[in-house]
């Protein structure tokens, strides 16, 4: 059985257990609490040098790292992933800008604000870092005001990637207000066959 070693309020790793769950893909859970630094066990930094999750380990033995490749392997050969090479690119596309542009302004401001409860100690530099998730947000705006989804208008790993933290954007003092095309892709998502939310396990 697969093993994913996760931190059950990371976004990153809720998109691998969102896919493992509608796929019907068995896995054990391995909780790390970030909080308690258990995630710089000797143990665990064996299985990777940075310690970070999520962290899948395969029936192999072998462990397979970052969230987006972790949903790449997954969804080969699925509905999740596009069998046209194009409409696969637009997807890895997706997954670059959602690690690159939109999770490092989200992720932070959420970490900071409702996982440490430090929102006066952070709050210059999260209006900083408002101002690059809200740049990043109005991209994905634009393309839904005519897409369904994001490649080819089906449900794919690149909605899931990007879903994970803009769903909890408000934990981040995000307001989506201002977003109406996002707001009903959000609901698109959580409609999908054997949604769970980011604290199910």
């Amino acid at each position: 059985m697969l093993r994913l070693y996760e931190f059950l309020l990371s976004a990153n790793c809720y998109k691998a257990r969102l896919l493992m769950t509608q796929l019907a893909i068995p896995f054990e859970r391995i909780e790390l609490d970030f909080t308690k630094q258990e995630h710089r066990h000797p143990e665990f930094l064996h299985k990777n040098l940075q310690g970070k999750v999520p962290v899948l380990e395969l029936e192999t033995g072998d462990f397979l790292l970052e969230s987006n490749a972790i949903m790449f392997y997954l969804s080969k050969g699925t509905q999740f992933l596009p069998d046209d090479h194009l409409e696969q690119s637009k997807v890895m596309q997706w997954l670059f800008f959602e690690q690159y542009s939109l999770m490092p302004y989200l992720a932070s401001c959420r970490f900071w604000m409702t996982i440490l409860n430090k929102a006066d100690e952070f709050s210059e530099i999260i209006i900083e870092k408002q101002k690059s998730g809200y740049a990043a947000l109005a991209v994905m705006e634009q393309h839904l005001q005519s897409h369904s989804f994001f490649v080819g208008n089906q449900y794919t790993i690149a909605d899931i990637g990007l879903f994970a933290y803009v769903h909890v954007a408000d934990e981040g003092g995000y307001s989506l207000t201002e977003f109406p095309g996002i707001q009903l892709w959000l609901e698109r998502v959580k409609n999908q066959p054997h949604y769970i939310d980011i604290t199910q396990v």
